[in-house]
């Protein structure tokens, strides 16, 4: 009976254990499920639309998807495009339209790799946890007077 007990309540751990560890981790892909739909529900709008497309649609030729596929030597619907007023820069990176302005993977050219603690600012690699202009993302700048630390403004 003991030995019944002790299995049954063996189980019901081990099964709170996997849980707990399949709400962890399924709360973490969700994380990158939403920043995954955020990066390709995104647009650019182009400032001159592509002249290659033909007559079927202005508006079709004057935007493009975030992540759009592209190829460098047959398809390249992104080599230096400026987008949104000029905020943003369009290159075709391994076969995807990046900007490389914020791109943290692809910044400022098609490759470079922002480090740890990182964010690709206006085309520089910019540490946002102590800088006062970029503090926690880029342009959040902090008051006068105040320092950023962990990016965060008015951290002590």
């Amino acid at each position: 009976m003991a030995n019944n007990t002790i299995l049954k309540l063996t189980t019901i751990l081990i099964l709170l254990i996997m849980h707990n560890s399949l709400f962890v981790s399924s709360s973490d892909i969700d994380q990158d499920h939403d920043d995954i739909n955020e990066e390709e529900e995104e647009e650019y709008v182009l400032d001159t639309p592509l002249p290659h497309l033909g007559p079927r649609s202005r508006f079709l030729a004057s935007i493009i998807k975030k992540g759009r596929q592209c190829d460098r030597e047959t398809n390249n619907i992104c080599n230096g495009v400026r987008a949104n007023k000029g905020r943003d820069l369009l290159f075709c990176c391994k076969k995807h339209c990046r900007n490389v302005l914020s791109d943290k993977n692809n910044c400022r050219v098609c490759g470079n790799k922002c480090k740890q603690g990182e964010r690709c600012c206006n085309g520089v690699c910019t540490n946002v946890l102590s800088n006062v202009r970029h503090c926690g993302k880029c342009n959040k700048k902090c008051s006068p007077g105040d320092s950023c630390g962990n990016g965060v403004c008015g951290y002590a």
